[in-house]
């Protein structure tokens, strides 16, 4: 018996054990630029052939990759088995990861998943396993709210002033909703450790156990879908977006990205407890993803809406929190990256909660290994207020100037084929055309009369 009629059993035989547990259907999710799962179903007696490769796709404008091409080749959705999941929320569904491939299996220039596994590859080579752990905060609010013009926190309690973060009240007032997103997040195996209210009325922050950096971007993916499924369940709307309103806090999703000796297993970037045990090769990685931070940013707040978030301050005076310079520093918050005092990672906290893990991370990684490679300083650390420092670089102000900086980057030409950037470029330059082209309601009654 060769190979691949020993897996087309083993997938036969896996098939009839979810079977017996009630699975009906599978899905291999292949993942587009916003970050969105896609996937046909099959009934689970078609497992095998899903994980063969039987589904193909044409992806272009689906979900943002590319224009439409109606004489372009399909691409093939190859299932991760690895990935597999029975989804808690409906049992009839098991869950797997996909990457695209085209042709002759050869992966799919705009494969966000593919994007990263080579960079993960790059990590190998110089003998590095990344892991990368994710701080994602999103708002659920009720969906009516939204006819009125705000967002309708789950509980009056959600109103808190100046703000309701961490406020024992709050949560335990949202916690229909929040108890059923744990319950799912345990079932999955996530490593939750803690939940909490964050500083917007509604919004909230899920902290779980970090990964190698496929399977945290994998477990990501999972996440976004399982908030929106759980908030529907209880009549509520989740959302990822970055700046729902000027009053209210951002949404981040702070990556803290570590490397790891891929033989030994030993953490590279530090030793020790404090600020004084960072080795060369943090600082180093570090002087490259603040030396690529402008393209990076392209990526990381990926829409017009992401620089609403980096700013300063908050509509009523106070500070964001939101990096906008490019620095980095210990404790403080008020940098783009910070070097914690009680983790061994870098924490990147420009990164929000609409970006695509699989592209940020793919950048963040190969910008941090080329500072390893090449040994760039990344200066002295900031410890003051960076948004009053006006010595220090700012990060681009639209996604306009992000975009540019990421096409002028050469190296964004190492991590993405052609393809990828040519098509990523238009589409967010049409992105932020559609948005400069819009007259709100804030201008008109501002400037129809005083001018």
């Amino acid at each position: 018996m060769d190979t691949v009629t020993q897996l087309s059993d083993q997938y036969v035989q896996l098939a009839d054990d979810l079977a017996r547990k009630g699975v009906r259907y599978a899905v291999g999710s292949w993942i587009d630029v916003l970050g969105r799962p896609k996937s046909k179903v099959v009934p689970i007696d078609h497992l095998p052939n899903l994980i063969a490769g039987s589904e193909r796709y044409t992806p272009r404008g689906m979900g943002g990759i590319g224009r439409m091409n109606p004489v372009e080749d399909e691409v093939v959705g190859l299932p991760d088995p690895n990935t597999l999941r029975i989804l808690p929320w409906d049992r009839r569904f098991a869950w797997m990861i996909a990457d695209m491939h085209q042709g002759g299996r050869e992966p799919f220039a705009l494969c966000p998943r593919s994007a990263l596994k080579r960079q993960v590859a790059e990590a190998a080579s110089m003998g590095f396993v990344c892991q990368l752990g994710i701080e994602p905060e999103f708002y659920v609010f009720r969906p009516e709210s939204l006819t009125q013009g705000h967002l309708e926190p789950i509980a009056p309690s959600g109103r808190l002033q100046p703000t309701p973060a961490y406020d024992v009240e709050v949560t335990l007032d949202a916690m229909p909703f929040l108890d059923r997103v744990t319950r799912y997040m345990t079932e999955l195996e996530f490593g939750l450790f803690s939940f909490d209210a964050e500083g917007g009325e509604g919004q909230y922050e899920f902290d779980f156990a970090h990964a190698e950096v496929v399977d945290s971007a994998d477990r990501m993916t999972l996440f976004r879908t399982l908030v929106k499924q759980a908030a529907k369940e209880e009549g509520l709307v989740a959302t990822f977006m970055p700046k729902p309103f000027a009053e209210l806090w951002g949404s981040g999703a702070h990556f803290n990205m570590s490397l790891e000796d891929r033989h030994s297993g030993e953490n590279v970037f530090k030793t020790g407890t404090g600020s004084s045990g960072w080795r060369k090769e943090a600082l180093h990685f570090a002087g490259g993803v603040l030396k690529h931070a402008k393209a990076l940013a392209a990526l990381s707040n990926p829409t017009t809406n992401s620089y609403r978030r980096l700013v300063p301050r908050l509509a009523d005076g106070n500070f964001s929190w939101a990096p906008t310079k490019i620095s980095y520093g210990h404790n403080n918050r008020s940098c783009m990256l910070r070097l914690p005092d009680n983790r061994p990672a870098i924490e990147n906290r420009s990164v929000d909660a609409a970006a695509n893990t699989y592209l940020t991370a793919a950048f963040m990684l190969a910008a941090g290994l080329e500072g390893i490679r090449d040994g760039i300083d990344p200066g002295q650390p900031q410890d003051t207020l960076s948004y009053t420092d006006d010595r220090i670089d700012v990060m681009p102000r639209t996604l306009i100037d992000a975009v540019e900086a990421f096409e002028a980057d050469s190296l964004t030409y190492s991590v993405f084929p052609e393809a990828f950037v040519r098509d990523y470029t238009e589409m967010k330059r049409g992105e932020w055309h559609r948005d400069h082209a819009e007259v709100s309601d804030r201008e008109r009654h501002y400037y129809l009369l005083n001018l």
